[in-house]
This record gives structure tokens, C-alpha cells and sequence, in this order.
């Protein structure tokens, strides 16, 4: 990978992994915190998918590390495979979680969340990678 692309690659990351620290650490107003009880949150999911909230909610939570995980595997190719994503989206979705219940601002604490978040990284850092192996086959194989 020449020096560019991978300056380039940085800046993206870094730009990616703020934007993830705005939408998760900022404050909501509230003091504290508060427990997203995995049940009711699977149920709200299960019985609200034609709300325009729950769906926003849910595919927010799915996007949410997308870009950061696609972007790490084009930066750090080796990154690419599902045991190494996994590892890797758990530690940052865990990470995001446990500051959120840390931190008084005001967030919920959800697992539920956590779990959308890694199978959205996940899923997009094997696009990702997908995508650096057609990249890289030879023309007409």
C-alpha cells in the first residue's frame, strides 16, 4: 500500500472513529445512566419494526461501526476475517457500552445495542475484504 492511500486511510479512520465518539459519548442531558433490558429491547425490535423509530434505531445501531470496520480492514488487510473482526467489534462495542455506563451522560447501556453494532462491523469488514480480493484477482479469472 503506498504512503497516500494510507495517510488517506488514516484520516478516514480518525474522522470515522470520532463521528462514532459523537454519536455515543455525547451527553443527552440526562445524569447517569440508565440498564436496556435485552428482552424488552428484543421485544420493542420484534413488535415495532413498522415504526419509523425502531427501524432507525436498529439500522443505526447495525451502521454505526460499519464505516470503521470497513475502513480498518482496507487499512490493515489481515484484519479481515471473521475471527479477527469479531474480536476487534466487540472490544469497540463493548468499549463504546462501558464508557456510556461510566461516563454521566445520561445513555442507555444496552447490549442489545452492543450485539447490532459488532454484526454491522462485522458484516461490513468482510465486504470490505471481499471487495480487497476481487481488487486483487488477476483481470479474467
Amino acid at each position: 500500500m503506498d504512503d497516500d492511500r494510507r495517510r488517506v486511510l488514516d484520516v478516514a479512520l480518525l474522522c470515522a472513529g470520532l463521528a462514532v465518539a459523537v454519536l455515543t459519548l455525547t451527553p443527552t442531558g440526562a445524569a447517569g445512566w440508565a440498564w436496556g433490558a435485552p428482552l424488552t429491547e428484543l421485544r420493542w425490535y420484534a413488535t415495532g419494526l413498522e415504526s419509523r423509530t425502531t427501524l432507525f434505531q436498529l439500522l443505526g445501531n447495525l451502521a454505526l461501526l460499519a464505516p470503521l470496520a470497513a475502513l480498518a480492514v482496507l487499512r490493515w488487510p489481515a484484519l479481515g476475517t471473521p475471527h479477527r473482526l469479531v474480536v476487534v467489534a466487540v472490544a469497540v462495542a463493548g468499549g463504546v457500552e462501558l464508557l456510556q455506563w461510566a461516563l454521566p451522560l445520561g445513555r442507555v447501556v444496552s447490549p442489545v445495542d452492543a450485539a447490532l453494532n459488532v454484526t454491522g462491523a462485522v458484516l461490513a469488514g468482510l465486504l470490505a475484504a471481499a471487495a480487497i480480493r476481487v481488487r486483487r484477482a488477476p483481470a479474467g479469472a
